[in-house]
Formats: C-alpha cells, sequence, structure tokens
C-alpha cells in the first residue's frame, strides 16, 4: 500500500517532467548566442570593452532571446534556420524580423572584426573590385562612411555583392539586412558596421562620424575577403 501512494504521489511529477516544454522532453534553444571570439577588450581604443559586453551580453542575447520566444509561438516557423527566416522576413511576425535580423547581423558583425593592426589588407581579388566598383579603396571608404553618416536613426551600412556580381555600399534601417526578401536592395553581405547609438554611445556619444572612422582599424579584411572570394 504504501509503495502504491508514494506512485501516486511521484506521478504528477512525472508527467510535469516529461510534459512538451518541460524536463526531458524540453527542446533547446533553436538559437544561441555566439561567443565573441576575442576578448571584451580587445577592439580598443577603437571600441571599448564596457560597450562591447553590453553589446554582445545584453543586446544580443535578448535577439536570441526574443527570437526563440517568437518562432516558438509560431508551429509554421519552428525548424526554420536562421537564413531561411531572413528569406521570408517579409510574411513573418515583426518579432521574428527584428529579432532574427539582430541576431544574424550581430554575429556577423563579431566575426567581421579583430584586435586593431591585425585586421590586414584587402585581398587583391577584393581590391581590384573595389577599385573597379567605387573608382578607388579611398572612394569606396568615403561611400561607406556617408552611407553611415545619412542613416538616419538606427541602422546597418552593409558591403555587399549583388545579383550581378558588383560591390555596393547600401544602408538598412534597425535590423533588417540584404539577405531579407524585403531589401530595396539585395545581396550577399561582404561587411557591416552598426550604426546603433548602443554600439557607440558610451565612448563617441553624438559623434556617429568619429566611431566610423575609429572603426576601420579593426575591420578584419581575411575575413572579408574570404566571403568575397566564396559569394
Amino acid at each position: 500500500m504504501r509503495r502504491i501512494l508514494a506512485a501516486l504521489v511521484a506521478l504528477p511529477l512525472l508527467v510535469l517532467l516529461l510534459w512538451p516544454g518541460h524536463g526531458a522532453w524540453a527542446a533547446a534553444p533553436a538559437f544561441t548566442l555566439p561567443a565573441l571570439p576575442y576578448a571584451a577588450n580587445a577592439l580598443e581604443p577603437a571600441i571599448d570593452a564596457t560597450t562591447m559586453t553590453i553589446h554582445h551580453d545584453r543586446h544580443h542575447q535578448a535577439y536570441v532571446d526574443n527570437l526563440n520566444a517568437a518562432v516558438a509561438r509560431d508551429p509554421a516557423l519552428r525548424g526554420l534556420d536562421l537564413e531561411e527566416l531572413l528569406a521570408r522576413a517579409s510574411g513573418a511576425p515583426e518579432a521574428v524580423r527584428n529579432n532574427a535580423g539582430g541576431h544574424w547581423n550581430h554575429s556577423f558583425f563579431w566575426a567581421s572584426l579583430t584586435r586593431p593592426g591585425q585586421g590586414g589588407e584587402p585581398s587583391s581579388a577584393l581590391q581590384e573590385a573595389l577599385v573597379r566598383d567605387f573608382g578607388s579603396i579611398e572612394q569606396f571608404r568615403a561611400a561607406f562612411r556617408a552611407a553611415g553618416l545619412a542613416r538616419f536613426g538606427s541602422g546597418w551600412v552593409w558591403l555587399i555583392t549583388d545579383s550581378e556580381g558588383k560591390l555596393q555600399v547600401v544602408s538598412t534601417p534597425n535590423q533588417d539586412n540584404p539577405l531579407m526578401d524585403l531589401a530595396p536592395v539585395g545581396g550577399t553581405p561582404l561587411l557591416a558596421n552598426d550604426v546603433w547609438e548602443h554600439a557607440y554611445y558610451l565612448m563617441y556619444q553624438n559623434r556617429r562620424a568619429d566611431y566610423l572612422d575609429a572603426w576601420w582599424s579593426v575591420v578584419d579584411w581575411s575575413v572579408v575577403s574570404d566571403r568575397y572570394a566564396t559569394r
């Protein structure tokens, strides 16, 4: 009798643990925060450690958490990878569009940067393409800077290859990106800079131009060149 009573007491707990979304049946989150590929202070003096920590640990984590929650609410989106979510952004709920973009954009951004003095130069093939499509490396950088300054409010600046293989500088609002089916100019991203205020305001306040100028010192051109080679 005691054994039967003990089993009856334990049964509700067992059911709870095995219920979908709990315990042994609970699925791991579909999306997770990638670790920074360097220490938080590695990009100083261009980007300070406090900004990097808040940007990565709080802002990016929030996009991941919110994306997982948004996907969990929509059975049609479960099981799709990040690129698939971006490709159908125009028909997705706003929370999916914003947070899928925020997760992809930031993951791409961290991987584009390295310690000052270690970024090298664009590969010869990428340099040739930049000169072909912008006139010179300096004119490319000027166009990229201008796009960053012209972005009103929050957003991103991108170097992309378009459908014809031409390099272009484009800007997107909020957490949109050129991979989304709603992008005015779509293409393959090669490089991106985050011009949301949380990316620079602690150090640069309202001096976005200073941030855009300093940021070049931490661009990892070997990564950008590899993206161009495998586009």
